[in-house]
């Protein structure tokens, strides 16, 4: 995606484009409304003479803290710099954790190992971990609870990310949004994504370089059955 460059204001932070703009003003405006919803569920709890409906909307105020919580760690970096991935991606699936998956009895569990990314790119493969786990969570299960695993690994220049479930998911006919955005976030870490569909659950693996640079990723290469792998339950 080509941006017109507007200005920076120092060194270490990310280049100010009008797409960039964007998103912080959108974002800064979801933030406003999940404010804005909660003080008026939390208002209402109060004026409340009832503990059973005081109950209840004490839970809608704590998943709507969870969703924000959720929509903050996706926020677009301000800064350019070096972090380390497997963090940055632990806090995110716990944030997923909280607000989507938790009251669906839905495991999350994540295989880490340290990878050092710029903070960008690291944002970008959050974005696509997201909509993955998402979409699992909403086509895998149905009613019944199951297990995500996200497994994030390096060998030399390049970085594979896999994402698979113990669903039912089948292979879509057309890709719907969700899967149009990751193959968008795909190509701009330079990187492939390649699915595997079957009664047993999905699998998504994501390959790119994890530099930025172009890289050969050979998308036939066997990566074993990385369920074997353990992990740690978030």
């Amino acid at each position: 995606m080509k941006v017109d460059i507007v200005g920076s204001l120092d060194a270490d932070r990310l280049p100010i484009s009008n797409d960039y703009l964007l998103v912080r003003e959108l974002s800064h405006r979801v933030n406003n409304e999940f404010a804005s919803a909660i003080g008026f569920v939390s208002r209402l709890a109060a004026c409340s003479t009832s503990d059973e409906v005081k109950g209840v909307l004490a839970e809608v105020v704590d998943l709507l803290h969870n969703y924000a919580g959720g929509h903050r760690a996706l926020q677009m970096p301000t800064h350019s710099t070096i972090i380390d991935a497997s963090d940055y991606i632990r806090a995110l699936c716990h944030s997923i954790r909280r607000a989507k998956l938790n009251h669906r009895d839905i495991e999350l569990v994540l295989v880490e190992h340290p990878l050092q990314m710029s903070s960008d790119r690291c944002w970008k493969l959050g974005m696509i971990v997201s909509e993955l786990i998402t979409n699992s969570a909403r086509h895998a299960f149905c009613d019944r609870g199951g297990t995500v695993r996200i497994e994030l690994s390096a060998s030399g220049p390049l970085a594979e990310c896999c994402v698979m479930d113990n669903g039912s998911s089948q292979d879509p006919c057309t890709p719907g949004e969700g899967l149009k955005i990751v193959a968008a976030l795909a190509n701009e870490l330079n990187g492939k994504i390649v699915y595997q569909f079957g009664a047993e659950g999905a699998l998504a693996i994501l390959r790119f370089p994890v530099n930025g640079e172009a890289a050969q990723i050979d998308n036939d290469r066997s990566i074993g059955d990385p369920a074997s792998r353990g992990g740690t339950a978030l």
